[in-house]
């Protein structure tokens, strides 16, 4: 299993996404992690150099740390925010209302979803945030062919 990962991750064309949950940068190199004993240790040399040297585009940057903060600040005062409090939060901070898609807050057979997401096109990037058991994760994506950043209908 380990090696398929391997195997995929050094296939892939384009840099991992910007994960600020994780440690990722933008050019897909891991920033420094604490080891099981606690102490940090360097990211491994070999991927830094190899790493492109872009920098992310400034308004990607921008609205990535909006998306952040205002679903850190939403899930503060809820920890499972309905669409509507998630739309209206990137609106307040914003993010034009066109710009945003959210998730649907029930599966197919009207269960609570685990996790909502909402994306903020910006250029050609997706801002994904997703808040998951009051936690908040945000990545940036690359557009879909269709202009949009969910599959699907759910905007």
């Amino acid at each position: 299993m380990i090696a398929a990962a391997v195997m995929m991750t050094a296939c892939t064309a384009a840099p991992a996404p910007t994960t600020t949950a994780t440690g990722t940068t933008a050019a897909g190199t891991s920033t420094a992690s604490p080891s099981a004993g606690g102490e940090t240790t360097p990211p491994d040399s070999a991927s830094a150099s190899t790493a492109p040297t872009e920098s992310p585009d400034p308004a990607v940057s921008a609205t990535a740390s909006t998306v952040e903060t205002t679903l850190k600040n939403l899930v503060a005062g809820n920890p499972k925010p309905d669409r509507e409090a998630l739309r209206s939060a990137l609106v307040s901070a914003g993010i034009a209302q066109d710009k945003i898609e959210v998730s649907v807050t029930r599966t197919p057979t009207g269960l609570d979803v685990d996790a909502m997401e909402a994306a903020a096109l910006s250029g050609n990037s997706c801002v994904m945030g997703q808040i998951r058991d009051g936690g908040v994760v945000v990545t940036v994506l690359p557009v879909l062919s269709t202009g949009k950043c969910f599959v699907g209908d759910a905007r």
